[in-house]
């Protein structure tokens, strides 16, 4: 556990991600990269995250500290030709929402279905904006590692557990998801 990516699955599951993990990095090498990024794949996502953001930084010579993500959740949970190739950003996959859903039909979250502790999320693309301001009728999503919500202090001071918070559209206050603890995880436990 000292050496592994931090997980709460059992052995057998863990070594199916961990088998997954690997053949996604060989495609990447192998290959180029690829069309949509498994976030759950990489080991620290949010140093990838923020590569994403100093290559957007240096492409329109921007200072980095004006940036920020936007989100657009897609109607598709995979990659799919119909997906238009990003431009700027990165198209994630692969984040299941704990104690919500997505509803594809209304693109807005909702209460989960009765007796589903966790639901897929679409692709979301993870935009740079200059200057990004919270717009109104979003809800700050947390992504965590793992379902623990807790970590170890990093040097940022912000859990090594937490990746960063996704906008994401809601019709009612954004303060009741805050009180039911909806979140975005890179993993399931099982």
């Amino acid at each position: 556990r000292r050496a592994a990516y931090p997980s709460k699955k059992p052995l057998a599951s863990w070594l199916k991600d961990l088998y997954k993990k690997l053949e996604i990095m060989d495609k990447w090498l192998r290959n180029g990269q690829p069309p949509v990024f498994w976030l759950a794949g990489l080991f620290f996502p949010q140093g990838f995250l923020t590569g994403v953001l100093q290559n957007h930084a240096r492409k329109y010579q921007i200072a980095i500290d004006r940036l920020n993500y936007g989100f657009k959740v897609m109607d598709y949970y995979e990659n799919n030709e119909k997906l238009e190739p990003v431009q700027d950003g990165v198209y994630i996959s692969g984040l299941f929402m704990d104690g919500a859903r997505w509803d594809v039909k209304d693109h807005l979250i909702r209460d989960s279905h009765f007796g589903e502790l966790f639901s897929l999320m679409p692709i979301i693309h993870f935009r740079p904006e200059v200057n990004h301001v919270l717009k109104k009728d979003l809800y700050e999503c947390p992504v965590y590692k793992t379902s623990t919500r807790a970590g170890q202090l990093s040097t940022t001071g912000m859990s090594t557990n937490f990746v960063l918070a996704v906008e994401l559209p809601v019709d009612i206050q954004p303060e009741s998801w805050i009180l039911k603890g909806v979140a975005c995880l890179t993993q399931t436990d099982s």
